[in-house]
């Protein structure tokens, strides 16, 4: 597909999953991801894949975990509350080092809440929702395109690491059509010598496992595991910046609202205020050290979410006191406009705005 075409987000994903070499998909239909389901029950066969329509997210999940310890390229979607169904699962799938694709297109919360866009998951995807210490890489898209190309490098991501990669995104990704590009399939995938596959000349079978029952075996475990966290924190930090380099006031914006916040962030440069943006593309690892930076120059953020505050947790971290962090966020589905995150920025500015 060398040529955009319009899609919609959720069959995007579903796309750049088959380009990237995904032909196992296990998933349960909710609203507003559920496009991406159907297309892959679409698509799979055609491909001779494999899409099963499980009888529960919880089934999905470890529907996962056998197809990625059998060496499979293989991905799961779901919203807000079937990821919360799938944490034990994406817990015992980290614990045993497998590498998958988990989807998650946000809607409002806490509880059914509605199938409105939202950015509520934000600490359950990055704090880790399950038991245990583990972690997972989250990327955070902000247009269709970046859900293809996220996409695909969640998957190379996920065999690089040997671990699950969340795929962040919200139902107005989900559901927005938006001109894209695909890239030529993908050929040449990482070995996978681990993976249980039966003996294959070998001596003894590859065993998948997350149960440690000797505590200084899961210790030994776990400090693996740390050591791994350590090396993609220092590696797959991303994240964009724009117009930060005179900024006085810096917005800190991830997914959907960034590209409302850079709307208002435009806008207040037109009218005279030196404004920036900054967007974290990996919400994990965070980009701590480039705002950090940021805050040495800078003399205020302000943070936009669609919650009632969760990453300003992050950003706060990162600021370190140096400067005030201000918070603006809209909840249960609700959309700021360019035009209430501008009038927070002139509040802020002029010593009116709260944190």
């Amino acid at each position: 597909m060398a040529e955009k075409i319009l899609m919609k987000g959720n069959e995007a994903i579903g796309e750049a999953a088959i380009v990237a070499g995904c032909r196992h998909y296990f998933g349960y239909p909710i609203t507003p991801q559920t496009e991406l389901t159907e297309y892959m029950a679409r698509r799979m066969p055609q491909l001779e894949g494999v899409f099963l329509q499980a009888e529960s997210e919880i089934a999905a999940i470890n529907m996962v975990y056998g197809a990625a310890g059998a060496g499979a390229r293989v991905m799961t979607s779901s919203s807000s509350p079937g990821i919360s169904l799938k944490q034990e699962g994406i817990s015992y799938i980290a614990g045993a080092e497998l590498p998958c694709v988990i989807v998650n297109i946000m809607r409002g919360g806490p509880g059914l809440g509605s199938i409105q866009p939202a950015q509520g998951d934000y600490f359950q995807a990055t704090k880790g929702g399950g038991h245990g210490d583990y972690r997972l890489l989250v990327l955070a898209p902000n247009s269709v395109q970046e859900l293809v190309d996220l996409t695909i490098l969640s998957f190379d991501l996920a065999d690089t690491y040997r671990t699950p990669v969340m795929l962040l995104g919200d139902g107005a990704l989900g559901q927005m059509m938006e001109p894209v590009k695909f890239a030529a399939e993908k050929t040449g995938y990482i070995a996978k010598p681990w993976a249980a596959t039966g003996l294959r000349g070998r001596q003894t079978p590859n065993i998948i496992n997350s149960l440690h029952l000797q505590p200084e075996k899961l210790e030994e475990h776990n400090i693996h595991l740390q050591k791994k966290f350590a090396q993609i924190a220092g590696r797959e930090v991303r994240y964009e910046e724009l117009y930060t380099e005179d900024a006085e006031i810096i917005l800190v914006a991830y997914g959907i609202t960034s590209r409302i916040a850079r709307s208002a962030m435009e806008k207040a440069r037109a009218e005279g205020i030196k404004a920036g943006m900054f967007r974290p593309v990996t919400l994990w690892p965070f980009p701590a050290a480039p705002l950090a930076r940021l805050a040495a120059k800078a003399q205020t953020f302000l943070t936009v979410e669609l919650s009632a505050g969760q990453m300003v947790e992050d950003v706060r971290l990162a600021v370190n006191g140096a400067k005030p962090v201000h918070f603006y966020g809209r909840t249960g589905g609700m959309m700021p406009s360019p035009k209430s995150i501008y009038n927070e920025i002139v509040k802020i500015v002029n010593g009116k705005g709260g944190k």
